[in-house]
């Protein structure tokens, strides 16, 4: 009982964030709101006995998305919603439609799969201890190689970010009055 308290908790938390995530106007409370609600997936995950997915989900997503999106928020100067404007579309009964019936979707297949009164089969130990020890020895290159793909697209941002506007040129003479003012000089003569 107290893990189901627990798990009801922490649900009702990471959906709380999540919503707050989606309908915040200012986008540096937009992020760390979703950084919240990784962090309560998270801890679900750590919950269900699943300790190398919720450590993944702290590091990969709180840890590293997160402040990824903080840093382009800030970076790109982004600019904060117009409060004069709606924050619903017009079309917002059309959404909550393919929402509804995108739910449907999965739902009704779940609870008619025969495999869902079946009793859960004893879990596998997968220890985070193993885990870590392929990725260092059999899939140490992919791990390497996608370290160096987000360390470039962090520079590339970066780089995005803070390119400089050219600054303003004071207008040049063209060559149309230099000519005109050497034929005046020529008819004086």
């Amino acid at each position: 009982m107290p893990n189901e308290i627990a798990f009801i908790l922490i649900a009702v938390f990471t959906v709380a964030c999540a919503v707050a995530a989606m309908t915040r106007r200012q986008l540096v409370h937009c992020a760390l709101f979703a950084a919240a609600a990784f962090a309560g997936l998270a801890a679900l995950y750590l919950q269900l006995d699943a300790e190398f997915v919720g450590f993944a989900q702290l590091m990969v997503y709180v840890g590293a998305i997160a402040i990824l999106i903080v840093f382009t928020v800030l970076l790109t100067r982004g600019d904060e919603v117009r409060s004069n404007r709606s924050q619903s579309s017009p079309s917002w009964l059309a959404g909550v439609a393919v929402a509804v019936l995108v739910l449907a979707g999965i739902a009704l297949p779940i609870l008619l799969s025969p495999a869902l009164w079946h009793a859960a089969p004893v879990a596998t130990g997968a220890p985070v201890k193993r885990i870590g020890e392929e990725l260092m020895n059999r899939y140490v290159l992919p791990l390497e190689m996608v370290g160096v793909l987000l360390t470039g697209a962090l520079l590339g941002a970066v780089v995005i970010a803070m390119r400089e506007e050219p600054a303003v040129k004071p207008p040049s003479r063209s060559l149309v009055p230099a000519r005109a003012e050497s034929e005046e000089v020529v008819n004086l003569r």
